[in-house]
């Protein structure tokens, strides 16, 4: 039983009065004619999208200078014909509608799967050449079979403690303790020690085989966000529009207003924004207090991409990954498959890690990065041609990568975060199945365009 149809038989939605998305309870009133759409990342496009199919008038309000969100394809200085992602990186085999989009609008997807490999202690050891401990791969290999036989009591229980705990519980060596919140955390963006064990064994009992890191639409994922955008129309987009207030004194409409004094009226507005930017705004009347305190408890994951752009690919595997001990933490191929002779590896830390890379300045930083590859290839700086930097952590409008349940937040946080406030659905990655995926936005926004279409 999947996540979704797990929440629908243990009644944890039906105690707050709402079932799943799509199934809203509400009273019947006029038929929605106009839409405004907070947002244009995935999950606010494929909401105007969805609506505009259905004759829907759309008009979709973005603070940033372009679409896309928490997705952000970008071409480094130093090797410009080269394409990386500084926000989302994976499409899962699993993730069936960001698949059939890609072959709606014609989008190639390549294998972005990756074989890792391990420094640990400064000792360096290749993909395949370290591994688990007997005990714990046994685990791991039925962990699908264990999900599928708990109870949904079980499965509620987990959500109270960590994954760090639930491991240690099952006696496990330190060191596969150590391996598995070094590989966990990037996955969550923080230490498995505040990690939901609910929402852990979920996503790795539900997965592909990779844990959905299998792959990449050519040319990069913002690619499909300019293809949403065209789908949904430029003139229904606009973008540094920063809302600031929500006026809903109107029985029979929504009020919109921006930092720039522009103003949109319509029937219901759906809002895809990070909890931070929604706590910017006014809303009027205010939003339950129940919301407001499941916005303050949630907490968005502290993530850091550092690219280092090579003169030569030093690593020679197309297909290199590294998990290491250091600050540094993970290292990916971020332009496999691209043929060129520069090429990118991205470092990926997270939490403590993440802040800290982010508060040296380039020359510490750099030098953190390239120590911790040493081990691997030695002193690689003379093939050093640039280095880059974002930290979700410090984005402005969303403060963080992606939402991060911790304990006893699953069952509790995200029902309430999906509940209508009158007139205004709720949308994102957020309160997505495939939450933390650019799929949980996209079908979280065409279920909230589902909603109120039938509204």
């Amino acid at each position: 039983m999947k996540r979704r149809e797990f929440i629908a038989h243990s009644g944890i939605l039906g105690g707050l009065g709402v079932t799943l998305p799509g199934l809203l309870n509400q009273k019947p009133r006029k038929k929605v004619k106009s839409v405004i759409v907070l947002g244009a990342g995935f999950a606010g496009l494929a909401a105007a999208k969805y609506l505009k199919n259905k004759g829907i008038s759309v008009m979709v309000l973005e603070s940033r200078n372009r679409t896309g969100g928490r997705v952000f394809s970008h071409h480094p200085e130093k090797a410009n014909q080269l394409v990386i992602e500084l926000g989302a990186e994976w499409v899962g085999n699993s993730h069936e509608r960001v698949i059939q989009l890609c072959s709606e609008f014609g989008l190639e997807l390549l294998n972005n799967q990756f074989e890792s490999h391990l420094s640990l202690q400064g000792q360096y050891q290749k993909a395949g050449e370290w591994d688990f401990s007997k005990e714990f791969n046994e685990f791991w290999k039925n962990k699908t079979n264990l999900w599928n036989k708990m109870t949904a009591a079980q499965r509620k229980k987990l959500d109270k403690m960590d994954w760090w705990r639930y491991l240690a519980n099952k006696s496990f060596d330190d060191r596969d303790m150590l391996l598995r919140d070094l590989l966990d955390s990037t996955d969550f963006g923080e230490s498995i020690r505040h990690t939901s064990a609910y929402a852990a064994f979920a996503e790795y009992a539900e997965s592909s085989e990779k844990n959905e890191m299998d792959l990449k639409i050519v040319g990069g994922n913002s690619k499909l966000s300019e293809k949403l955008s065209e789908a949904v129309g430029g003139d229904n987009i606009k973008l540094q529009h920063h809302v600031v207030r929500v006026d809903q004194t109107k029985a029979s409409s929504v009020k919109v207003e921006c930092s720039n004094g522009s103003q949109y009226t319509a029937d219901a507005v759906i809002c895809t924004l990070p909890t931070w930017s929604m706590l910017k705004i006014q809303w009027t009347p205010g939003l339950p207090q129940s919301n407001i305190d499941a916005i303050h408890a949630l907490q968005y994951a502290r993530i850091g991409k550092f690219p280092m752009v090579f003169s030569e690919r030093f690593w020679k595997m197309e297909d290199f990954d590294m998990v290491t001990d250091t600050p540094a933490h993970y290292f990916y191929h971020a332009t496999k498959s691209q043929q060129k002779n520069e090429g990118v590896l991205i470092c990926y830390a997270v939490g403590e890690k993440a802040d800290v890379l982010n508060s040296l300045n380039e020359s510490q930083r750099e030098t953190i990065i390239l120590d911790a590859l040493k081990p691997a290839f030695g002193n690689v700086r003379n093939h050093l041609l640039q280095s880059l930097k974002y930290y979700w952590g410090v984005d402005t409008y969303s403060k963080g990568a992606y939402a991060f349940y911790g304990k006893s937040q699953w069952f509790g946080i995200m029902p309430q975060l999906k509940i209508p406030f009158q007139r205004v659905h709720f949308a994102g990655e957020h309160l997505a199945d495939w939450q933390g995926f650019m799929e949980g936005a996209i079908v979280s926004g065409e279920e909230a365009g589902e909603n109120v279409f039938r509204s």
